[in-house]
């Protein structure tokens, strides 16, 4: 951030009187621009045995594999969110649905729910993707997964699955592990 969206003045960092961190703050104006996490939600959604997977028609990591997901929109709900985002990647209606995955990935400011629910309906490549598949474990193609959060969350689910249980798994991802990108 450069400009204050209030005045126009240039902004500094500093640390605002009361705070414990720096933000932006207008020298002219005295406005403090909070910025706080973006919120992603998405879906782990199954059919039978099978995952559904979409291959990716925008960047970051265009062309590879990932679970339906992206930013949540103002005035709705992550589970709206969750919805709208399978919708939009890949054509599918969903039920079912209960919050399966929590990730905090401090380290580029944003937050993951994801919700693992059921195929009810057909699937289609949405504007987003390139393709859109369904996977048995073995098929997976794990070389190509588009995000550590879409890996974690797939081997989270196939170890459940064995188990027959689903809890809630939450984890803070500090930085991609090592390598992952350059896959």
């Amino acid at each position: 951030m450069n400009f204050c969206s209030h005045c126009g003045a240039r902004v500094e960092r500093m640390v605002p009187e009361g705070d414990d961190r720096e933000r932006y703050v207008c020298p002219n104006c005295a406005t403090v621009h909070y910025q706080n996490p973006r919120i992603v939600a998405g879906t782990l959604i199954n059919a039978g045995s099978r995952v559904l997977l979409c291959r990716r028609a925008i960047t970051p990591r265009r062309g590879y594999w990932t679970l339906p997901a992206g930013f949540m929109e103002n005035a709705e709900t992550t589970f709206e969110a969750a919805i709208r985002e399978t919708r939009e990647e890949a054509c599918a209606e969903i039920g079912g649905l209960s919050l399966y995955a929590l990730f905090d990935l401090p380290h580029i400011d944003q937050v993951y729910m994801i919700f693992r629910g059921e195929l009810r309906s057909g699937y289609a490549p949405g504007p987003e993707s390139l393709d859109v598949a369904l996977f048995e474990e073995h098929e997976v193609p794990w070389d190509e997964l588009s995000f550590p959060t879409v890996e974690i969350t797939l081997r989270y689910f196939y170890t459940d699955r064995r188990r027959g249980e689903y809890p809630l798994h939450r984890e803070t991802i500090a930085r991609p592990p090592s390598g992952f990108f350059s896959r």
